[in-house]
């Protein structure tokens, strides 16, 4: 049986930047061990397969695998498979809904679609989880993930810790834009903090001047020591936290992230969180995408 595929960048307006994703679509049948090998194939960050739902309520069943593993929830998988399947609806009658939900490990995954000039654009989601934190690391313990020193990292707002809002990632804050450029991950600084309360990623971010059009710029490291070019479900956690922190009467907050700029592949993310007095209540992040290839393969008994 031939099943189809959509490769499109996500968080971009611009082929060849943001994070490539991978959509597979007509996944019905395929095995675990399958999709996995798969995913190993086209070696993106990850790779998303698409099912029939299992409550008729809902849009799909959507799983998602990195090179090494499953994963419950992403976030850039989660803009760029909305975004394939209203270009695919667009062709039928009636088109696309407003908003697709997705079923996943981590729980129901609101996506609402981008238009602009009555065409989609890309796609905003809905975090499943609210913010929780979990543990903490030290400065050094950090810093040594990245090859920095303790006084490259900062402190004063938040100390690195483990947060998710569905996948959980070490995000660390740091002093400068000088320090984000000098990362290099180290497998032995790895080895040593990770995984830590689920985390095996680690996400750094600092804070954009306030002439910049950007809120924060960051960086995103897997298990493999590989660079994320764009990293949806991190970004919302940081937007959780950022908002919970911030001195604002707002109810409802905005960041723009840039991710991807010292890889080549410019990202922006476009987070926004509805908060109480104290907590993030609802968080959402999204941005544009960009179609680049689609076709088919047959798949050999594995």
């Amino acid at each position: 049986m031939k099943r189809r595929y959509v490769t499109v960048d996500v968080f971009t307006d611009q082929v060849f930047g943001g994070n490539p994703l991978a959509v597979v679509l007509d996944a019905d049948g395929l095995s675990t061990r399958q999709m996995q090998a798969i995913a190993v194939e086209f070696n993106y960050s990850e790779t998303s397969f698409v099912l029939p739902p299992k409550d008729a309520r809902h849009t799909a069943w959507v799983r998602i695998f990195t090179p090494s593993s499953e994963i419950p929830f992403a976030g850039h998988p989660n803009v760029g498979t909305a975004f394939v399947l209203s270009s695919l609806m667009a062709r039928r009658k009636g088109g696309a809904p407003e908003q697709f939900d997705f079923e996943e490990e981590a729980g129901l995954v609101p996506v609402s679609l981008i238009r602009e000039n009555d065409a989609v654009i890309g796609a905003e989601l809905l975090a499943p989880e609210p913010l929780s934190r979990r543990g903490y690391i030290t400065p050094d313990s950090a810093a040594a993930c990245l090859s920095l020193s303790a006084e490259d990292v900062r402190t004063d707002n938040n100390a690195p810790q483990v947060l998710s809002i569905g996948l959980p990632f070490l995000v660390v804050e740091l002093a400068s834009r000088n320090a984000l450029g000098r990362i290099v991950p180290s497998r032995a600084g790895y080895d040593k903090a990770l995984p830590a309360d689920g985390a095996r990623s680690v996400y750094a971010y600092t804070r954009a001047a306030a002439d910049e059009d950007a809120d924060i710029y960051a960086r995103a490291f897997s298990p493999r020591l590989s660079e994320d070019p764009a990293t949806g479900s991190a970004t919302a956690a940081a937007a959780a936290l950022l908002a919970e922190i911030a001195k604002s009467a707002e109810s409802e907050l905005r960041f723009r992230f840039v991710q991807g700029v010292e890889m080549g592949r410019p990202s922006l993310l476009v987070a926004r969180v509805r908060k109480t007095t104290a907590d993030a209540v609802k968080v959402h992040v999204g941005g544009r995408c960009v179609k680049v290839m689609e076709g088919s393969f047959n798949l050999p008994e594995l």
